[in-house]
């Protein structure tokens, strides 16, 4: 027998099928791949819009930023250095926050269905950043002479970080936490803020009324310098810190007793990854309102190519989530031109049917 179609193990002596094997193949190109998709998507976004900027534009433009001495078309320039290029980056940093955060809560809770936005994360970080806009109260106003334009940022990170406290905590019963009882909490602690939302709104003048549509909704129209640069540190900080504890992950899914006995530190895993994942949730929401879908469906698509290896899903959740947002934020100015389609209708819309067929797919596979 072909030794490509069946092994033999020592111990059963029963071959094991070719559709196992397959089960477990990683595909080598998925990375180069999704960096070099990357790289095509921001180049695709900056260029396209009303104005079209070519990809010899755009060299030329960022050649001159840097000091080089070209001819450009200053009002191209402009477009991309101020609006464009601060948009793109803007939705690289989110998409990839929101998607690694997505997969880092799957691999705590060893759950597929672990989502920021479905356990109610988002929803407690944009109840944060609209109880500031709408309450000038001291504490807020003090904050926001301290830290400037980062202070939008903390509040939000404070408020995703104390609902993913408390998700976790009401989820643990008996050591373990209970899938049921974590995604119930998700829905409770959705309506509750659902609800504070609502009052703030009430409450909200005019102008803070427009501010809030803009958290319920989603979208990057608001993006500048001063935006990416508000979130750019709680997000790198969380790209580079939750790629490090993908080993710790692979051993927390054979379970969390043996996971510690292998030495895991079960405790310091859970509170960096809550911390990181909150960390990114929270400073996305701060600039871009919810966006749905993202940290769901991304990592269920890379792990159909990755594996379960948390150390290619994780980093290729990043890469994943970046392109997504990417084309939808490029989608969202572009399809209904010169008005702006909120982003986060758009994801909803694209992300639904591909999670359906995903969800799907793994049943065909668990009936076959």
């Amino acid at each position: 027998m072909d030794s490509t179609t069946a092994t033999i193990s020592p111990l059963t002596k029963k071959p094991s099928t070719k559709k196992s094997v397959l089960r477990t193949t990683i595909n080598p190109w998925l990375m180069p791949s999704l960096v070099i998709g990357l790289l095509a998507t921001v180049v695709l976004s900056v260029g396209i819009g009303a104005v079209r900027i070519t990809p010899y534009e755009i060299w030329l433009i960022i050649g001159k930023a840097f000091g080089y001495a070209t001819t450009v078309d200053e009002s191209k320039m402009a477009i991309l250095l101020a609006i464009r290029l601060p948009r793109v980056c803007l939705a690289v940093l989110v998409g990839s926050g929101l998607a690694i955060s997505g997969a880092a809560i799957q691999g705590l809770f060893r759950n597929p269905l672990a989502d920021p936005g479905l356990i109610g994360i988002s929803a407690g970080a944009s109840l944060a950043a609209v109880t500031m806009i709408v309450l000038e109260v001291s504490f807020f106003t003090t904050l926001t002479g301290i830290l400037g334009m980062y202070a939008l940022s903390v509040v939000s990170f404070i408020g995703a970080s104390l609902t993913a406290f408390l998700v976790y905590r009401i989820s643990r019963m008996a050591g373990k936490s209970l899938v049921t009882t974590m995604l119930l909490t998700g829905i409770a602690i959705n309506a509750l803020s659902g609800a504070l939302t609502g009052i703030m709104t009430y409450l909200a003048t005019d102008e803070q009324l427009r501010n809030i549509t803009f958290w319920s909704l989603g979208s990057l129209g608001g993006a500048s310098w001063t935006s990416v640069l508000g979130i750019l540190p709680f997000t790198v900080i969380a790209l580079f810190g939750i790629p490090r504890l993908a080993k710790s992950l692979n051993l927390l899914a054979l379970g969390e007793s043996q996971a510690s006995m292998l030495g895991i530190n079960l405790k310091s895993i859970k509170r960096q990854v809550i911390i990181f994942s909150t960390m990114a949730v929270g400073t996305s929401v701060a600039v871009a309102g919810i966006i749905g879908f993202v940290g769901l469906v991304i990592p269920h698509l890379i792990r159909m190519g990755a594996g379960s290896d948390h150390r290619r899903v994780l980093v290729g959740s990043a890469l994943g989530g970046a392109i997504v947002l990417t084309l939808a934020d490029s989608l969202a100015r572009t399809l209904v031109a010169p008005a702006e389609l909120p982003i986060g209708i758009l994801t909803a819309l694209l992300g639904t049917p591909v999670f359906l067929w995903i969800l799907f797919k793994q049943r065909r596979q668990s009936i076959s």
